[in-house]
């Protein structure tokens, strides 16, 4: 091969590799399955045009290589014009071109499928329970007392008195007084007699008779057969176990407290006064009632108060681990097996025979009777009658009398009486229960899923192009194409 073609060449490997370093360097950027596909596609064309450049370097370099058949004549100076006007007829030569086409493969994708079961979980869980106990506390409770004091009173009582006098009145009285009298009246009463006739009827007799007719019928036994079969069954086996819990706890604490009395009001009544009246005679005047606030003496109360604190402490608990086993259980499989027996069925003819009966219809008749009635009619009779009696009638007479009146004045005291009582404490007790519970919890499961692809698969095309105006020689006619080219 000339130097020119060798150099040509290179120039243009040179500038195939220099575009496929940009493409591959644009595309390594990228990561995953795209990339590996364009290092895939790179490689296959440069061993495709490798190839080529082998077998016809003069397609590939634009006509380069066909100088190398040129004859002697056309490199040497030509000074004949026709002869330079045949070597520069017009001429085509052949053109390979890489075309990408895409094709279509299957390939397989892992698809990941979600399975949901249920687990069982053993929980603990903290129940609290509130109880009761009794405490003794002491209160100052106040004791009211209402006591009397006796006061004499001077007062003008008056006296009064029923009397009676006679009063004569007259009264006219009415006297009524009840008399019957006869009266005479007629009704009709009905008289009823019952008679009978005879009445003949006919009727007609069932007589029934029974006959037998055989009857082909099928018949089932049961045929009893015991099997056995495999059953799995899951058992709950227990693991225990130990772990700290932090438990809140604590104690009671007793503080005394001094509580203040309350304050109350009393009723406080000033001192009377004596006074002497125009007739000598001495009065008591009682003093006014004013209200005073009395400060009750206060107490001293005892509580108790609760500390809590934390405490770590060792708790066995116990889990449940399922085992899977298996037992034969045994079933009864029946069949049926068909049997032909003959029996009688009976059935029953019936014929109707009439007869003729006879039997007495009663018949009522009813006559009217007059007769005659007496009764007693009530009536009233009144007269007046005047009477004359005596009443009494009373009437009231007053007059004042003096007299000394002792009466109980009230006053209130207060003590206070110290009392023990007894009240209900609640406190908080906690124990831990053990429940199992079901979870529903997500897995995934792989799966091997067929995907269809495309990719791009380069193919060398070979078609004629017009040479330039400059060559003068015609290039070789292309080779033997090959199975991939088309011209």
């Amino acid at each position: 091969m000339p130097p020119c073609v060798l150099s040509a060449a290179a120039v243009v490997d040179e500038l195939m590799k220099e575009r496929f370093e940009n493409e591959f360097k644009s595309n390594t950027n990228e990561k995953g399955p795209r990339a590996m596909k364009t290092l895939s596609r790179i490689s296959a064309f440069v061993a495709l045009l490798a190839a080529f450049a082998v077998q016809d370097a003069s397609a590939g370099l634009c006509g380069l290589g066909s100088y190398s058949c040129c004859p002697a004549e056309a490199c040497t100076g030509c000074g004949d014009y026709a002869k330079a006007r045949g070597c520069c007829a017009p001429a085509y030569r052949t053109v390979k071109e890489i075309v990408w086409e895409q094709q279509k493969y299957t390939c397989t994708k892992t698809v990941y499928d979600q399975i949901c079961e249920t687990c069982p979980v053993t929980c603990y869980q903290n129940v609290y329970q509130t109880c009761y106990r009794d405490e003794c506390y002491s209160v100052c409770r106040p004791v009211y007392r209402t006591c009397y004091r006796n006061v004499n009173v001077s007062v003008c009582k008056p006296c009064f008195r029923t009397c009676y006098r006679n009063v004569c009145c007259k009264v006219r009285r009415p006297i009524y007084q009840t008399c019957y009298r006869n009266v005479s009246y007629t009704v009709c009463r009905p008289c009823y007699r019952t008679c009978y006739k005879n009445v003949c009827y006919t009727v007609c007799k069932p007589v029934y008779r029974t006959c037998y007719r055989n009857e082909c019928c099928t018949t089932y036994r049961t045929h009893t057969q015991t099997c056995y079969k495999d059953v799995c069954y899951t058992v709950c086996k227990p693991v225990c176990e130990s772990k700290c819990v932090n438990v809140c706890t604590g104690e009671w604490r007793t503080t005394s407290e001094y509580v203040p009395g309350p304050v109350v009001e009393k009723c406080v009544r000033e001192r009377g006064t004596w006074e002497y009246d125009c007739c000598g005679a001495c009065t008591y005047k009682p003093g006014k009632c004013c209200k005073v606030k009395v400060q009750c003496p206060g107490c001293t109360i005892c509580k108790r108060v609760w500390c809590p604190r934390v405490e770590q402490r060792t708790v066995h608990c116990t889990r449940y681990v399922q085992e899977v086993r298996k037992r034969r259980v045994p079933y009864t499989v029946s069949c049926c097996v068909p049997c032909q027996t003959v029996r009688q069925v009976p059935y029953t003819t019936c014929q109707l025979v009439r007869e003729c009966r006879t039997r007495q219809v009663p018949i009522t008749r009813c006559t009217m009777v007059r007769e005659s009635r007496c009764r007693q009619v009530p009536y009233t009779t009144c007269r007046w009658v005047e009477q004359c009696f005596t009443k009494r009638v009373p009437y009231t007479t007053c007059h004042m009398q003096h007299c000394c009146v002792t009466k109980q004045v009230p006053y209130t005291t207060c003590s206070w009486v110290r009392e023990c009582r007894t009240r209900k404490v609640p406190f908080t007790t906690c124990r831990r229960v053990c429940h199992t519970r079901y979870v529903t919890k997500t897995r995934c499961v792989p799966r091997q899923v067929p995907v269809c692809m495309t990719r791009c698969v380069p193919r060398v095309v070979c078609r004629q192009v017009p040479c330039c105006p400059q060559t003068c020689a015609a290039p070789p006619a292309c080779a033997a194409p090959c199975d991939n080219c088309t011209q």
